[in-house]
């Protein structure tokens, strides 16, 4: 059974860094079927700062829960570290410096097999855009080549993290909105999920809930649909 928890952002508003996510871990870890008492952690997205510092950044949020976290750079065999993880950790940065990495050590076949026989998988900004079929939907710059777009297919449908709508007054590049209607006019099958910093997607099993105070949303070729805070949306693990 897949258990996932995708986060927006590592922040909300003007809180530290990943304390809005807290509870949220802490209730997705605690739930599990097996105890996680060690996570491992894959920084391959971070990119203005080495992987050990990306490790130490993160590592107040599992201590605070009585967690320890272990770096995959750090694994002298990175696909045994996958497969013997008790939850797998991928955090924000570049999502294309991320899959690039992720392809270069042939994890991606690893961690999605891990994932569907039930290791917890935790993510946030560019560690949720992969949770999709591809890395299509996020915001980054392409500043490496991967040598496939195509993602972990966790779920379904794409994601775009840090989703704002409109743009600033005065801005004359396309809004988060053109952007995502560009990529659905040349991927009309697909169904885009836009979260809002601050709010994650929840699943277990068949089960997905939109967590979070905000609202999210749907795009697709027929246009947009709101999703209603802390709503169900298990209707979206149907293939679209």
């Amino acid at each position: 059974m897949s258990r996932l928890l995708l986060l927006s952002s590592s922040r909300s508003g003007s809180t530290g860094y990943l304390d809005h996510a807290q509870p949220l871990i802490a209730d997705f870890l605690g739930d599990n079927p097996k105890p996680v008492k060690r996570v491992l952690f894959i920084p391959f997205a971070g990119v203005g700062k080495t992987f050990d510092i990306y490790l130490e950044q993160v590592r107040p949020t599992f201590d605070a829960q009585g967690l320890e976290v272990e770096g995959i750079h750090q694994a002298a065999d990175p696909k045994a570290a996958v497969r013997d993880a008790e939850a797998i950790v991928v955090g924000g940065g570049n999502t294309f410096a991320l899959v690039k990495r992720l392809y270069d050590a042939d994890l991606l076949d690893t961690i999605r097999q891990c994932v569907a026989n039930g290791t917890p998988y935790i993510g946030w900004s560019a560690g949720s855009n992969i949770a999709g079929p591809t890395l299509c939907t996020t915001n980054d710059m392409p500043i490496v080549e991967p040598p496939s777009f195509s993602t972990l297919a966790l779920v379904p449908f794409q994601i775009n993290p840090h989703f704002i709508a409109g743009k600033p007054e005065g801005h004359n590049g396309e809004s988060r909105e053109e952007r995502l209607e560009e990529y659905l006019a040349l991927n009309p099958h697909a169904l885009v999920v836009a979260l809002r910093e601050g709010t994650a997607l929840s699943r277990e099993g068949h089960s997905l809930r939109l967590l979070g105070e905000l609202d999210g949303l749907t795009f697709s070729a027929n246009g947009q649909q709101a999703l209603a805070a802390n709503s169900r949306l298990d209707h979206l693990l149907t293939p679209y």
